[in-house]
């Protein structure tokens, strides 16, 4: 069975940075496009970027410049480095795998940006 675990995720001041990681085991990690979402209290769940294995990433508008997703496929595991935070981006964030009809969801870290 597939298993996504995030971890990196913590309280950080406006302005600073975090990195996420997202390790997946009992997948053949190279075959599925990589994911990270978002979602904050009372609010939907949006798609954060994008990574197929060898593939450009793509990333929503209103993290583009601040956010980077990247993945080693070697070691099973995707990032996602975030800087120039805002407290717009307090949300639970959750890795996701997906190749052709197989899917599968990580249980999500708490990032929390305050003053």
């Amino acid at each position: 069975q597939g298993q996504l675990v995030e971890s990196g995720g913590g309280f950080v001041q406006p302005g600073g940075s975090l990195r996420l990681s997202c390790a997946a085991s009992g997948i053949s990690f190279s075959l599925y496009a990589m994911a990270w979402y978002r979602q904050a209290p009372g609010k939907q769940r949006e798609l954060v970027a994008l990574k197929t294995s060898t593939g450009s990433p793509n990333y929503a508008d209103s993290v583009k410049g601040r956010f980077t997703i990247s993945r080693d496929n070697a070691k099973k595991t995707l990032y996602l480095q975030m800087n120039r935070l805002k407290v717009e981006d307090t949300a639970v964030y959750t890795c996701q795998a997906t190749w052709s009809t197989l899917n599968y969801w990580g249980q999500g870290t708490q990032v929390t940006v305050s003053s």
